[in-house]
This record gives structure tokens, sequence and C-alpha cells, in this order.
């Protein structure tokens, strides 16, 4: 089986969110593929069976969980497969276009609602604005920027919330970027994503909510840090950004 590590959102070798592709010629049992992105130790590893025509089915798995959605590893494997694929998936249909550099993928937003969860407890030093909540995520924003690069949350309570992960956001602080976030999963089995596709679903209806524009740029702040173009359409959302591979092999087990 063909195997590629890709660095998703990011131009540049060694930056964005590294996810493992596995291109399989078959279905695969779902405790192998458990056992593979365990091994890889990425944020998500995605598994693409490539025979046949029509949709591919594509699947994700942290190093501890199978999930709905993940965009850093679906934009890995648009990039490996280059050209207009089409997925199925457990969160539905899913396309990705590769061009110039560029892969665009559509996804469902995600819309946020209010909510009432008591964050601060994992928040020390901030500045809580609003919270909400998505399908899956929960969504904290705070004052500024500058307290979301300098977050220190404390994840073991995080991981005890009825949330695959808890995104924290500010407005842009440079004028190339409209919002910056970052995104914490420990109870998924990732402290912190380096760069989140999923979580733009629900960043791209809040932010475009606030500033009043559908096509924005959104920048995740973490070590690796990464890129994320968003534009909003209806009940979707496109998500494009750059991706590098930098191993290609074989698996063998």
């Amino acid at each position: 089986m063909r195997i590629s590590i890709v660095d998703a959102f990011t131009s540049t070798p060694f930056a964005g969110n590294p996810a493992g592709v596995v291109l399989l010629d078959a279905p695969a049992e779902t405790a192998w593929m458990q056992s593979v992105a365990a091994e890889l130790r990425h944020s998500e590893t995605a598994f693409v069976e490539v025979s046949g025509d029509g949709p591919k089915r594509l699947r994700w798995f942290t190093p501890t969980v199978e999930v709905d959605l993940c965009g850093h590893a679906t934009l890995a494997t648009g990039h490996v497969l280059g050209g207009e694929q089409v997925f199925t998936t457990r969160s539905g249909e899913l396309r990705t276009r590769a061009d110039g550099g560029w892969v665009s993928m559509d996804f469902p937003h995600d819309p946020p609602r209010p909510a009432a969860d008591d964050v601060l407890g994992a928040l020390p030093g901030v500045t809580v604005t609003s919270v909400a909540r998505g399908k899956w995520d929960i969504l904290v924003e705070v004052a500024d920027a500058a307290e979301v690069r300098g977050l220190k949350p404390e994840l073991d309570v995080v991981a005890g919330w009825d949330a695959r992960c808890l995104i924290v956001t500010a407005a842009g602080d440079r004028d190339d970027v409209d919002f910056v976030s970052r995104v914490f999963g420990p109870a998924v089995g990732v402290p912190e994503d380096p760069v989140t596709g999923s979580a733009h679903c629900l960043l791209a209806p809040h932010w475009a909510g606030k500033l009043g524009r559908d096509e924005l740029v959104g920048e995740q702040a973490s070590e690796r840090g990464g890129i994320v173009r968003v534009r909003l359409d209806g009940d979707r959302v496109t998500l494009s950004g750059q991706a590098v591979t930098v191993l290609s092999g074989e698996l063998h087990v």
C-alpha cells in the first residue's frame, strides 16, 4: 500500500499540519487503520479507497479514535491524488480540487449556536467575549489575538468536556489575516492541533457574521502555524490551502 506524509495548509516543509495518507486498493479493517494511525501519531491519518470508478471512500483516524470530519487530512489526500476528487465520508459527500498549488475543499458549514458553557476554568488569563457550540466543538472568542497566541489552557479540564475540541479565536492582528485561532482536542488524543480545517467550518460562519464578508483568511497560530482561506456559500464552506509532500513510500503490514 502506498503511503505519504503531507504537511497541509502550508507551502513550507515542516510547517502546517502533517497528515498520513494511505491509498487502499480494497477496504481495510477498522482496527488495522486505527493501529496505523497510532503508529504514525499524526493528529489524523486518512485512508482512501482508490480502486474502481465513482466516489472514493475516505475515513480519518487520530491516534486514538475515528473522527467524523477532518479538513487537513482531506486536503492532504486531495494533494496526493490531484485533480478533482469526490469522496464518500461519515460527513456526507466531500469534494476537493487541486489547482495552481492550492487545494480547495467543499465542506458543510457548521453554524455556531450561543452556549452557556463555563469555560473560564480552562482558560486562565484571557478575556472571554463569547461562547458558542457547533456540531462537535466549543468555540470561544477572546479579546485579542495576543491572548490567543499566548494561551496555555488547562487541557485536563478541556478533556472532560462533552466536545471534540476547544477552538479559541480572536480578530486578526495582521493586515492579511482576518482572524486567528488555536484548537485543542485532548479528548480525541490531540492536545493541540497545528492546523484544523474542520474547525474552520465553524469559524467561517462565526467571523463572516461579525465582519460582514463571506471570503476570509484565517491563521491558526500554533507552533507550526498555517493559513486557511474560507469562502461561505449558503450551507457550504470552501476551505483552501497549500500542501507539501515530505515523504512517500510503501506500507508493508
